[in-house]
């Protein structure tokens, strides 16, 4: 069986996006982007809400400068690689190869995936994240922790679903992000 894992960047009040909807403060630099990657190989199907969607295509296109460093041009074949679904009730069609358009969140759908899956799955978006945490479908969070507050804004982690967790790793950047792996405990 596959795991399903939901890897986000978060500020250290727990927020992927300021009130505004900024999240500029939260690109990686080489040292994350390289880890993630690895972190990212063992990816095989990409769940998506809408919004992070729309920001994730822009991989889909983005190898046309071949000047661009390895670790991006890296990411970039990673992602094409995977499968994506895109869960939305707005967008009409898909915007990249190896992805379709699911018009609701099935988590029965999503157990099947699982069960039948020969790589992981990631969840993406934190609207998408909060009905995987709250249905108990995933099984491990990748948090990179910025050494930024945003002071309010989108929450990483939905409100009202309380969850044990064990730490099963934890990686320190020079840039002061800070990377902990979790896994759900029974």
């Amino acid at each position: 069986m596959a795991n399903l894992i939901y890897s986000v960047v978060t500020s250290l009040d727990g927020y992927v996006a300021d009130e505004d909807g900024n999240f500029d403060w939260s690109a990686p630099d080489e040292e994350v982007h390289t880890f993630v990657n690895d972190l990212e190989r063992s990816t095989g199907t990409y769940l998506y809400g809408r919004r992070i969607y729309e920001v994730m295509v822009f991989w889909e296109t983005f190898a046309a400068h071949s000047d661009q460093p390895a670790y991006l041009q890296d990411y970039t074949d990673i992602w094409r690689a995977a499968d994506k679904i895109v869960y939305t009730t707005t967008l009409e069609r898909a915007l990249s190869a190896r992805t379709r358009v699911e018009r609701h969140f099935d988590p029965e759908a999503v157990r099947m995936m699982k069960a039948a899956a020969g790589r992981d799955l990631s969840v993406g978006g934190p609207d998408l994240a909060a009905q995987a945490v709250r249905a108990g479908l995933v099984d491990e969070y990748h948090l990179f922790v910025t050494s930024v507050t945003v002071g309010g804004g989108r929450h990483f982690f939905p409100k009202g679903v309380p969850a044990k967790l064990e730490l099963l790793d934890e990686h320190r950047f020079g840039n002061g992000v800070v990377h902990l792996h979790y896994c759900t405990r029974a």
